[in-house]
C-alpha cells in the first residue's frame, strides 16, 4: 500500500504524578507531530518524563531530534519505552545505548 493511501494518525496523552509526566504516544511521530510530543512531555513543573512509544508506528529524524531535546531537558530523569519500529530507528541511528532507553525484558 502506498503511504499516501494510509491515513496519518498521532496522539500524545499526558498524565502527571508529582513532577513526572508520562506521555502515551500513538501513531506516527514525524516533523508535523514531533513538537506536540515535546510539548506533551514538558508541561509546567515537570522535572521528569516517561515516553511510552510502544504504540508508535513511524519515527523519523524529527522524532529523533525531539528525543535528544528531551534528553537535554531531563538529563537524568528521561525514560523512553520504544516500540519495535522506534527501537530499530534508534539502533540504526546509533542511539540504542542511551541511558534513557528502556531495555526490553
Amino acid at each position: 500500500m502506498d503511504q499516501d493511501d494510509m491515513a496519518s494518525f498521532f496522539s500524545a496523552t499526558t498524565s502527571v504524578v508529582g513532577d513526572r509526566a508520562t506521555v502515551l504516544v500513538t501513531g506516527e511521530v514525524d516533523m508535523s507531530t514531533a513538537d506536540r510530543m515535546f510539548q506533551a512531555a514538558t508541561g509546567e513543573g515537570t522535572r521528569a518524563a516517561t515516553l511510552d512509544l510502544r504504540a508508535v508506528t513511524f519515527f523519523d529524524s524529527a522524532a529523533i531530534h525531539t528525543l535528544l531535546r528531551l534528553a537535554e531537558r531531563f538529563p537524568t530523569t528521561l525514560e523512553v519505552i520504544p516500540s519495535a519500529q522506534v527501537r530499530r530507528v534508534l539502533d540504526i541511528s546509533g542511539l540504542s545505548g542511551q541511558p534513557w532507553l528502556v531495555k526490553p525484558d
